[in-house]
């Protein structure tokens, strides 16, 4: 299948799926370096000195990204004795992708094109522990208004963010905390039909970890990216890549007991931190919420030893002084315990606002 294959503006079969400028592990990697270079762009023999692909398997690779429109020539290299090498850029307009973002109180529908920049966002009011109908057509209606509005380019597929716990590899969702009817759902695949497009799904937090580690080379660099918002959750990047655990599971966070008599949380127990802090936020008391951040935060170092924290979340963004002091003292606390107090390694863990929020 061709892209003249599909109609441009409209749901014709499956959009996107089998472009031949978009299959397969080596085209990805060419399409990934095209994207990281940006406007400057990079050569062919580059990108075969950075895939480890022959030059000539780069050659074909980027004559069909070429012929399908999402890489053009952007000039040439300065000659060091040679032909001058021509340079290569992405095209980021000449598909878009759809991003979803499955609150429990409010959808978010985003257009974005290659470069991951939006090109539209609408939001709409959401009741997601209604179950699975009313999320359904809500997706859907957004979704058709974003296209409608944008036009042209072709939509490749959707990634969908939604509260947890789920497994991503099915699109399954697992008994998500005060929603206990989706249990079980295949959500993905039910977005896929109802959207006509391919979909991806993973839990919200780890699409922002996701995010976040783009840049970060495999092997190097931990965070964990706490995220507080009608919940409380963690996305885990250890060692450069997205840590989600054997089951999927991992970074339910909001969901360590830290007090043993504390309130009634959502997933019946009492005293874990996301029941705290949202506690705390009703009754205004904003630096007690911090303060239970923050003593999370300090566990998950403590467990984990990363490099640093990360926090985003509309509740967190509506107050970002108040958590990032909270959880940079609960920080400071912790390693004056175990006796770092000097610079570099030995400091406590730098906490910062996620970027992008």
């Amino acid at each position: 299948m061709s892209s003249n294959d599909i109609t441009h503006g409209g749901f014709t079969g499956n959009p996107g799926a089998n472009l031949p400028a978009l299959r397969g592990h080596n085209t990805a990697l060419v399409l990934g370096l095209l994207r990281a270079a940006g406007e400057e762009g990079v050569s062919r023999l580059e990108l075969a000195a950075q895939t480890g692909l022959t030059p000539q398997a780069v050659s074909k690779i980027t004559a069909r990204l070429r012929a399908e429109g999402l890489a053009a020539e952007a000039g040439r290299r300065a000659s060091t004795g040679g032909k001058p090498a021509t340079v290569l850029r992405l095209v980021p307009g000449a598909r878009h992708a759809v991003g979803l973002h499955l609150d429990r109180d409010e959808l978010t529908a985003v257009l974005a094109d290659l470069a991951g920049d939006a090109v539209a966002v609408r939001r709409a009011p959401l009741a997601f522990e209604a179950g699975a109908e009313q999320v359904l057509a809500t997706a859907a209606r957004e979704v058709a208004a974003l296209r409608a509005a944008a036009g042209g380019p072709l939509v490749l597929g959707a990634g969908v963010a939604c509260p947890g716990p789920l497994d991503h590899t099915t699109g399954v969702l697992h008994r998500v905390t005060g929603a206990p009817r989706w249990d079980g759902f295949p959500l993905r695949d039910a977005l896929a039909e109802r959207l006509g497009l391919p979909v991806a799904l993973d839990k919200d937090t780890n699409a922002a970890a996701l995010g976040l580690a783009q840049g970060i080379r495999a092997g190097a660099g931990s965070f964990g990216y706490l995220h507080l918002g009608t919940g409380l959750g963690a996305g885990l990047v250890l060692g450069g890549s997205l840590y989600r655990g054997p089951r999927t599971g991992a970074g339910e966070f909001g969901h360590q007991v830290v007090q043993l008599d504390g309130p009634l949380c959502g997933c019946g127990r009492r005293g874990c931190i996301e029941a705290l802090c949202l506690a705390a936020m009703a009754r205004g008391d904003l630096p007690g919420a911090a303060h239970a951040l923050g003593v999370g935060a300090a566990n998950l170092v403590e467990l984990l030893d990363i490099d640093r924290v990360l926090l985003g979340g509309r509740t967190v963004l509506e107050n970002p002084d108040a958590f990032l002091t909270g959880v940079a003292q609960a920080l400071a606390a912790q390693a004056r315990l175990r006796g770092r107090t000097g610079p570099g390694p030995a400091a406590a863990v730098p906490v910062a606002l996620a970027p992008g929020g």
